[in-house]
């Protein structure tokens, strides 16, 4: 089986201080793992070609195909707040891009292919455990909805990955409608390199806002995608953990799954990020550090946006247009999850009040609101009195619409019955270190189709008991 690729590599093309072409390097002994064929056709490839010993060894960084440009991108970006004024890619390589039929541009990157220029004393590697995650979450995110890089493949390395201790070595094959961050354009502004912030600008606006006309225009979109993108975050109850500029993608596409988690009993402060250890990233503080992420991306795009004291105007009121937009997005999303077909003043209200007493409860956050359309939402609460309470006021207010089978669709499609969930997760890659697959690929495909609830999948979708607990989530470096 011969393995062809179309490459066109634009990023590439850049100038050289955008990247830092690195091959990646081989490994002892590839095992596919994991091969997400439907991903594969849409992109154009054949997965058999994929499958073949030079699909593998591509997929594990062995063979670099013709036409692909290996490289690291370079970026900066606030971590926790603090400044780093160079990271980039101490552990992907991007191989290549790749136009679909559809004619949308996509990156192949491969995440865990070794040392870079940019890995900063780390060897470049990643653990079985992480790739697994990011494999599950993005794509479970994707069949949710929710703009996100995705995952074609996983494959084992036989090497072992040092860490607090050794562990089985894996390399993610990611795709992305790009790579770019809001760390990116910080690295160019950090060295007042205009220029370099113009291209950048300018290979944004082509890739992901064609209709922007503008670095400001660029601003005011990219903002509005990130307010729609983490309102839907917060719909579904997911955490990113670790929402630093470098993992703020330009485009509005989730990006970058380490320390991230759905949670199951609501908490608006739920934090499960071992590293986050003063709450910044927690599941309630999203819009705001996504505001403030704006905010950085405004500072950067100024020296394109002309005379600065109109520009810093325009662009403060660029971020600050997050709030409307988020709050608009947010309303929508939660109405949908009542099963509301229309718009009244009270609705935020009855929202807010069924949020709070689902974490006085501990109420599970999927299973509250699937049980909405199920009739089991009581069974959530430890005491059913305070759900019954809100659950009057709820029926009053869809009485008022008198649409019952549209409202019960509507809450069927929008109220997940499965996510995946950390013990899960957990218990997947733990089987897969043993060189058990099973749970991995049960779980991924029942993720595919989150709004079921088919009986074989009862215990996937069961909240833990308090022995299962997941409290801690780990980055995979």
């Amino acid at each position: 089986m011969v393995l062809t690729i179309r490459f066109d590599n634009s990023y590439a093309r850049l100038p050289a201080r955008f990247h830092a072409f690195t091959a990646p390097t081989p490994v002892a002994a590839p095992r596919l793992l994991a091969l997400n064929e439907p991903l594969a056709r849409a992109l154009g490839l054949d997965p058999a070609a994929l499958r073949s010993p030079d699909g593998v060894a591509m997929l594990a960084g062995n063979l670099v195909p013709d036409g692909a440009q290996p490289l690291a991108q370079a970026y900066a970006g606030h971590q926790f707040g603090g400044w780093s004024p160079q990271l980039g890619d101490g552990r992907a390589l991007l191989l290549g891009e790749v136009i679909d039929p559809a004619g949308h541009r996509f990156d192949i990157q491969l995440k865990g292919a070794g040392p870079t220029p940019f890995s900063r004393r780390g060897d470049g590697r990643a653990w079985l455990g992480p790739v697994l995650r990011e494999y599950l979450v993005s794509e479970a995110m994707h069949a949710l909805g929710v703009p996100t890089t995705r995952a074609l493949a996983a494959v084992a390395t036989g090497e072992q990955v040092a860490r607090e201790e050794m562990l089985p070595g894996a390399v993610l094959t990611r795709v992305a409608s790009s790579h770019i961050r809001v760390g990116t354009f910080q690295y160019f502004a950090a060295r007042v390199d205009t220029e370099a912030l113009a291209l950048l600008a300018a290979h944004v606006i082509a890739r992901h806002y064609p209709t922007a006309e503008t670095p400001l225009d660029l601003l005011i979109q990219a903002v509005a995608a990130q307010a729609r993108l983490v309102a839907q975050w917060m719909s579904l109850g997911f955490i990113h953990g670790v929402m630093n500029t470098d993992n703020c993608h330009v485009g509005g596409e989730t990006i970058d799954y380490g320390p991230c988690a759905f949670m199951d009993a609501y908490h608006p402060g739920q934090v499960f990020s071992s590293i986050d250890r003063h709450g910044r990233y927690a599941y309630d503080n999203q819009p705001q550090i996504a505001v403030w992420n704006m905010a950085q991306f405004a500072t950067a795009l100024l020296p394109l946006m002309g005379e600065q004291a109109a520009a810093i105007e325009a662009a403060t009121a660029a971020v600050h247009s997050f709030a409307d937009i988020y709050a608009a997005a947010w309303l929508a999303r939660f109405r949908a999850k009542l099963g509301l077909l229309t718009a009244e003043p009270e609705d935020e209200t009855l929202i807010a009040d069924l949020l709070a007493r689902m974490a006085a409860q501990g109420a599970d956050f999927t299973r509250t609101f699937h049980g909405l359309a199920t009739g089991t939402a009581r069974d959530e609460f430890t005491g059913p009195d305070a759900y019954d309470h809100w659950a009057d006021r709820w029926l009053t207010r869809r009485s008022r619409e008198n649409r019952p089978q549209d409202q019960l669709a509507l809450m069927q499609a929008t109220n997940p019955a499965l996510i995946p969930r950390n013990h899960q997760i957990e218990a997947a890659i733990q089987a897969a270190v043993q060189r058990d697959l099973a749970p991995f690929h049960r779980l991924a495909q029942a993720l595919q189709t989150p709004c079921a609830a088919a009986p074989e999948t009862a215990d996937l979708r069961a909240a833990p008991w308090p022995e299962q607990r997941i409290t801690q989530t780990f980055c995979g470096t």
